[in-house]
């Protein structure tokens, strides 16, 4: 199947709903306005469309030359094992800047995985606080 790739800031929650549900990335779906705020703030989004439905996508922040945050990756399970994420993360590195742009996240436990099939380079240097809600 033919796959699309786009950049489209202005994703709609409904879209960004149903694939999280369908992928399985824990987010707070149930929160619709949660969700608006996280839309209407990220500044890079990604999309992977079949025939015109929204498979996949990859929601950042960034400056475009110096850092990317890449906050969620979700593919459909239905189409998952079909390079859509690879190619997410690829269309997210270059519309951010490229290799002059450092782009990292934080992966859910049971993503761990696919991140060291696509032999993403591991950062062990990180800190965070978690969010309490």
């Amino acid at each position: 199947m033919n796959t699309i790739y786009a950049r489209e800031d202005d994703l709609g929650a409904d879209e960004y709903i149903d694939v999280v549900a369908k992928s399985g990335l824990n987010r707070p779906i149930a929160d619709r306005p949660r969700i608006e705020q996280m839309l209407k703030h990220a500044n890079l989004i990604l999309t992977a469309r079949q025939d015109g439905r929204l498979v996949g996508f990859a929601r950042s922040l960034t400056d475009f030359c110096f850092c990317c945050y890449l906050s969620d990756l979700a593919v459909d399970k239905a189409c998952q094992g079909q390079g859509i994420g690879r190619r997410l993360i690829e269309e997210t590195r270059a519309a951010a800047g490229g290799a002059n742009t450092t782009t990292l996240l934080l992966s859910a436990p049971t993503a761990m995985s696919f991140y060291e099939g696509i032999e993403m380079p591991k950062a062990d240097n990180c800190f965070l606080y978690r969010r309490q809600a």
